[in-house]
């Protein structure tokens, strides 16, 4: 794997106000988090719900800045997460949406417009790409936008547990895609509760546990030990039930 450090946290914490109010005390979500993502590499992210992995996606992609440490980063450096909800405008066709969201995701007009056989190919929706979005059912929409978002080209690709979506066909087809990038060069970090997917396509993961890094390494170790944790919090919690019952 190539060592080269793309991105870097350091001691990077992050506090909301779980209350609309002036005075209200902020909440920790990620606190002391610190790691480096090489250049090329898979990471996995994997914690219970809660535990700031969305936030983390969040900080790496630059949509929100931490209130503690540093990300450190180029600033031509591009990351972007998949998202099917692209922002549609549901009264705009889908060529009109998907030309937006491309430029939305850094590529001129001309670049968009040149990605729209791909995109039109790819979801299968030809026929449909010149009516109002809002005339497509959830699965055409969801076709259209993870083709769109195919068509990006970031320098880390943010993905937050989609690893197939649509009907069973297109399932599998968006799911090979989705392997045949983050198993080229491509640098990504991938969050999922699934650990038999981060093993699959992870180098490292990163576990989180109460918003701090709990255990960082190679994929199979931290996995192993994240199960075996999860394990006895199943085995301690049915022992205390029945405690409690008796």
């Amino acid at each position: 794997m190539n060592q080269e450090v793309l991105l870097q946290f350091d001691h990077v914490g992050l506090a909301y106000k779980r209350l609309l109010k002036p005075f209200a005390p902020k909440s920790w979500v990620l606190k002391d988090i610190s790691f480096e993502l090489y250049r090329g590499e898979v990471l996995g992210v994997i914690g219970k719900n809660g535990a700031g992995k969305s936030t983390l996606l969040k900080l790496l992609a630059d949509i929100i800045a931490p209130d503690k440490g540093e990300v450190i980063r180029p600033k031509s450096l591009n990351a972007q997460m998949l998202s099917l909800n692209l922002g549609f405008n549901p009264n705009l066709s889908g060529y009109d949406n998907a030309t937006m969201s491309l430029v939305g995701l850094g590529k001129s007009i001309r670049e968009a417009r040149e990605c729209m056989p791909a995109i039109i190919e790819f979801s299968g929706i030809d026929e449909l790409m010149e009516y109002p979005v809002k005339t497509l059912s959830a699965g055409e929409k969801a076709r259209l936008g993870f083709s769109i978002a195919m068509q990006a080209t970031p320098d880390i690709l943010l993905l937050d547990e989609i690893l197939g979506v649509g009907d069973k066909d297109f399932r599998k087809k968006s799911s090979d895609a989705l392997k045949e990038r983050v198993q080229s060069n491509q640098t990504a970090v991938l969050v999922s509760h699934q650990p038999s997917v981060l093993q699959q396509f992870c180098n490292r993961v990163l576990w989180i546990e109460n918003g701090q890094v709990k255990m960082l390494s190679e994929a199979e170790k931290v996995l192993c030990a994240y199960e075996k944790y999860q394990a006895n919090k199943t085995q301690n919690g049915g022992i205390q039930q029945k405690s409690v019952a008796v």
